[in-house]
């Protein structure tokens, strides 16, 4: 496949700014792969903090105060693992990128739509779909 030159989208001003027949452009892709990149490093590097830190663990004679850092780590914990789950959508959004079919609603095939995918670039409903599927939820449970 022949290298196509882009200027890059630097801010997201920039890119809501583009028309819309540049859905989804090389340009376009390019920053949210870079976004979306940029997110899992942050995301790998509190997962190391959290190892560091749960190593640091002191002996504290108190139970009161014993407690209160068992429970903070547990905090910590359930936070690093919806971490976790979060790099599995990134990576799947990554992969989505190479694809060509990022930024496309996967039960419609319907644009998602700049701004939603900015607030939340692994989202793979759009917004119609996305309540659809909430409502869903609610009526019949999981």
């Amino acid at each position: 496949m022949k290298e196509v030159a882009f200027k890059p989208i630097k801010t997201e001003a920039d890119l809501l700014a583009q028309p819309e027949d540049e859905y989804m452009s090389p340009a376009q892709l390019d920053f949210f792969r870079r976004k979306l990149q940029a997110l899992e490093a942050e995301l790998r590097a509190n997962a190391g903090e959290t190892t560091e830190h749960l190593r640091e663990t002191t002996l504290v004679p108190d139970p009161a105060d014993r407690a209160t850092i068992e429970e903070e780590h547990a905090l910590e914990l359930r936070t690093r693992d919806r971490e976790r789950k979060l790099i599995k959508k990134v990576q799947q959004a990554l992969a989505n990128i190479e694809a060509g079919e990022y930024g496309y609603c996967e039960e419609t095939g319907e644009p998602i739509g700049l701004a939603r995918l900015l607030a939340r670039p692994t989202a793979t409903l759009s917004i119609e779909a996305q309540q659809r599927r909430e409502l869903r939820q609610r009526q019949y449970g999981d």
